[in-house]
């Protein structure tokens, strides 16, 4: 026991003013001096440690940050168009898809309505035959109507005086007739037909023109020198020896 407390008094003479030794827990000098060296923690770098921002590459990596922007917004576009374009290729194919069919179906529709109207009223009144005949195609031509309206298919069946429309009429002649203004309908050969909002035949139509207007004679009531040359043809001279005496 007196040896021990010797031993211990001997370290705390060696620790030295205002220090206190710890028996046992005496720290190395090279841990120490590590201690004293290390920075203190979350302290920053000095600015001669931190990496250099380069203006140049800083510039070249936003003009490729943009151009990629606008190659995304580009594509993203081109999708959209794309598939608005799709959905509208398959609302056409959805409505149009019978066109052919249809187009085909109208020579049926027109022989119906011409065997209808071929046959006399009178012998449709008196013989039964047929009369039964004639209902049978009208009712078919209804049946066959009525197809067409489901699906989206109606009749252009214009009427003398409308306005001719080159959209859904065919102009097949000219009438020259003062029932009727210029640039209108005077005749229907042939009906025409729709399907949805696209043309499937045009109608067949004849377009009233001006009636020709007759020779007007002079202010005088003299005949012109046409009127007198065919005058004198008709006398039995011929063109040219009759001489004009009313100049």
């Amino acid at each position: 026991m007196m040896q021990n407390d010797r031993r211990d008094e001997a370290k705390i003479e060696d620790a030295g003013p205002g220090q206190e030794a710890q028996p046992g827990h005496e720290a190395p000098p090279d841990e120490a001096a590590a201690a004293d060296e290390t920075p203190e923690a979350g302290g920053e770098a000095s600015p001669d440690e931190q990496p250099g921002l380069d203006v140049a590459t800083y510039e070249e990596l936003r003009a490729e940050l943009d151009e990629t922007r606008d190659r995304l917004m580009r594509s993203l576009a081109e999708i959209e168009n794309l598939r608005r374009r799709h959905a509208r290729e398959l609302e056409e194919a959805r409505r149009y898809a019978i066109t052919g069919f249809a187009r085909e179906l109208l020579d049926v529709a027109d022989n119906l309505q011409r065997a209808i109207a071929s046959i006399p009223p009178k012998a449709r009144e008196k013989i039964d035959l047929i009369r039964t005949l004639a209902d049978g195609v009208a009712m078919t031509e209804r049946t066959l109507l009525a197809s067409f309206e489901r699906h989206q298919m109606a009749k252009v069946e214009p009427v003398p005086g409308e306005k001719f429309d080159h959209n859904r009429h065919q102009a097949m002649f000219e009438v020259a007739t003062a029932d009727q203004p210029p640039g209108t309908i005077a005749q229907v050969v042939q009906p025409g037909y729709v399907i949805a909002d696209r043309l499937l035949r045009p109608a067949m139509v004849g377009v009233a023109k001006a009636p020709p207007q007759p020779a007007a004679a002079d202010a005088g009531g003299a005949p012109s020198a046409d009127g007198a040359e065919a005058a004198g043809e008709a006398a039995g001279q011929p063109p040219g020896e009759r001489v004009d005496t009313t100049a």
